[in-house]
């Protein structure tokens, strides 16, 4: 049976074969950061009961996460004489993510430089910045190493498909949102599994360690939203890494953001998305806690992204042909600060 999906997936986007092509890649390109015990967000665990339950309670008093950022400005500080002063800006970014940050492995270019929606919208930053898209220097990092990745410095942002919550905020500082999304679940075309509900009883669910995903699987396992009989134990560095086992039969349905999900359904016609979005989440763009120049700064050219119409044309060449042009994750969310 595995060896007929198999088949049947390369006639996609890649399957996984191209899939194979991505994940060589990701191991000569990838980061490596310092080996860190992640916490549940991603953060590094550090500290004892005491920091957990602080943390605890200042995220039970955090609401919408969304509109915590700086307001926008143009004045410049110590983070960005910094960046200056080096000549490139460092970003992290996925590159195993169909159409937000990936190498084509279809290129016919001599190299298959990184491109996607997160891409562009960093490129941008790097172009008001220091008047160039080129002077950027790209990192890959894994999903669960983003946190780490900026706390370390061995970033100075991260455009990564992140969502801003009220967890990660106590560990970076986000800007306003620039995309909306929420969970949803993609499974095999002829899979009874019908969305997150309880045709996922004793169903294998693969997400990304570190992801909001997982914390949200977690959760709900804990609080008999979801099945008790649900697998939730497989989790993984990249999320690429869940379609590929999806595509192998080890598990039965993978949760992930919507618009990555569609863009894995893009890639292979035999998986599907299962229902509706069951979250409401905002991607933005993360930066130390005290690069309080950099976030308002990056929040300036956000509204000049979406006001001159990049965003949307960047939506357009890389989304719209998965979310679709009427799509409510079509128009840039509308920022509130603090």
């Amino acid at each position: 049976m595995h060896a007929r999906r198999l088949r049947a997936s390369l006639k996609g986007w890649g399957g996984v074969g191209a899939m194979a092509v991505v994940c060589a890649l990701a191991v000569a390109f990838a980061l490596l950061l310092p080996h860190t015990q992640p916490g549940g967000d991603g953060s590094t665990a550090v500290g004892g009961r005491g920091v957990a339950e602080a943390r605890q309670a200042k995220a039970a008093t955090c609401e919408n996460p969304q509109d915590q950022s700086l307001p926008p400005s143009n004045a410049e500080g110590d983070t960005i004489a910094a960046i200056k002063k080096r000549g490139h800006l460092s970003v992290g970014v996925d590159q195993n993510s169909y159409r937000w940050g990936y190498r084509d492995p279809n290129s016919t270019g001599r190299t298959s430089e990184l491109e996607g929606f997160d891409i562009d919208l960093a490129r941008r930053i790097a172009q008001e910045l220091l008047g160039d898209p080129d002077l950027i220097r790209f990192k890959a990092i894994p999903t669960n190493q983003r946190v780490p990745a900026i706390q370390s410095g061995q970033v100075d942002m991260v455009v990564r498909t992140m969502t801003i919550t009220c967890d990660r905020l106590q560990d970076v500082a986000f800007s306003a949102p620039y995309f909306l999304t929420g969970q949803q679940v993609l499974a095999p075309n002829s899979s009874a599994i019908k969305g997150y509900d309880d045709t996922l009883a004793d169903k294998r669910i693969c997400s990304a360690a570190g992801s909001t995903a997982y914390d949200n699987l977690a959760a709900d396992l804990k609080s008999g939203k979801l099945p008790a009989s649900a697998d939730i134990s497989t989790t993984v560095p990249n999320q690429l890494d869940c379609l590929v086992r999806l595509q192998l039969g080890e598990v039965d349905a993978v949760v992930t953001d919507g618009a990555l999900a569609a863009s894995q359904a893009a890639q292979d016609p035999t998986v599907e998305l299962k229902g509706d979005r069951f979250t409401t989440e905002y991607y933005g763009v993360a930066m130390k806690k005290d690069a309080d120049d950099l976030v308002r700064r990056v929040n300036r050219i956000l509204a000049d992204y979406r006001a001159d119409g990049g965003w949307k044309e960047s939506y357009d060449k890389w989304l719209s042909p998965t979310l679709g042009r009427d799509s409510e994750s079509a128009t840039p969310p509308t920022p509130r600060y603090r």
